[in-house]
């Protein structure tokens, strides 16, 4: 069967989700009878209506970190997965600073709602989750939350890692050896990284180290956008000889055609061979 991943939406600072530059609802990767949703933001719910997915099929929540830009509407969408409580299914897994809280905050997802599924899995350094015939590795960030993590999904026959804000770091390139597809937010043209984030500078950097058949770059800041992220992506190809798509909302790929692609040492961007399905 073929596995899908759509992107609910594409914004990545505060600013450009407040402003709905961008829609913000995280990305849905559908593989056989599983649906992981990674991060779903404001909006996530909202976009799922129209962008086809279904939250009832929803197998797996999982979020990356406290940033509301990604989990603003865990609650609702596992009241959407559960009909409200009436059916008891799914999982939530990632940072435990949502789930379990702090010192200094409250866990984002509530008690009410964390009860209503079959498991919550909080993700310590270097854990790993089962699920049918996919398994799911923890990726340690540098960000804010001290519980961040990416999430490596290693399929049958293909590897997706999805890197939200981080800085570049040898055990993020460590933990991203083998990957297929890497999913990697990227916020800022080059040379205007805030923080732990990834511009085009450190995206090129990471991408020569961990050799990908397929970059995909998503969460743009307003600098970004006035940029052009399909500029800054042709760029990134054009140095590395990865194939690099800028992401738009409600594009769906379907990864498995890039399990053998190499692309042409001139090529750029979005003009090589398309992966919308």
């Amino acid at each position: 069967m073929t596995t899908t991943i759509t992107f609910l939406g594409t914004a990545g600072t505060n600013a450009a989700v407040t402003k709905q530059v961008r829609a913000s609802g995280g990305i849905v990767i559908q593989y056989e009878e599983l649906q992981f949703h990674l991060d779903p933001g404001p909006g996530a719910l909202l976009k799922c209506k129209e962008f086809g997915i279904n939250p009832h099929n929803t197998t797996a929540l999982m979020i990356s970190d406290n940033n509301i830009i990604h989990c603003n509407d865990a609650n609702v969408l596992i009241d959407a997965m559960t009909h409200g409580g009436i059916e008891r299914h799914g999982l939530i897994m990632g940072s435990k600073t949502v789930l379990q809280g702090t010192e200094t905050s409250h866990p984002f997802i509530t008690k009410f709602y964390q009860n209503l599924v079959d498991k919550v899995i909080p993700f310590e350094p270097n854990h790993r989750v089962g699920i049918d015939a996919v398994e799911i590795h923890s990726i340690p960030l540098q960000n804010p939350d001290p519980h961040a993590t990416g999430f490596k999904f290693l399929f049958p026959n293909f590897t997706i890692s999805y890197v939200p804000d981080t800085a570049s770091t040898m055990d993020l390139v460590e933990h991203l050896q083998g990957t297929d597809m890497l999913i990697l937010n990227c916020p800022f043209p080059a040379d205007k990284a805030q923080g732990p984030s990834f511009d085009r500078e450190r995206a090129t950097k990471l991408v020569a180290q961990v050799r990908p058949k397929l970059l995909v770059l998503t969460n743009f800041s307003i600098d970004m956008l006035k940029s052009d992220p399909l500029q800054e992506a042709r760029l990134i190809q054009s140095t590395t000889n990865i194939q690099t798509i800028a992401a738009t909302d409600g594009l769906k790929i379907a990864p498995e055609g890039f399990r053998s692609y190499k692309a042409p040492v001139k090529g750029f961007g979005n003009e090589a061979p398309r992966p919308v399905v």
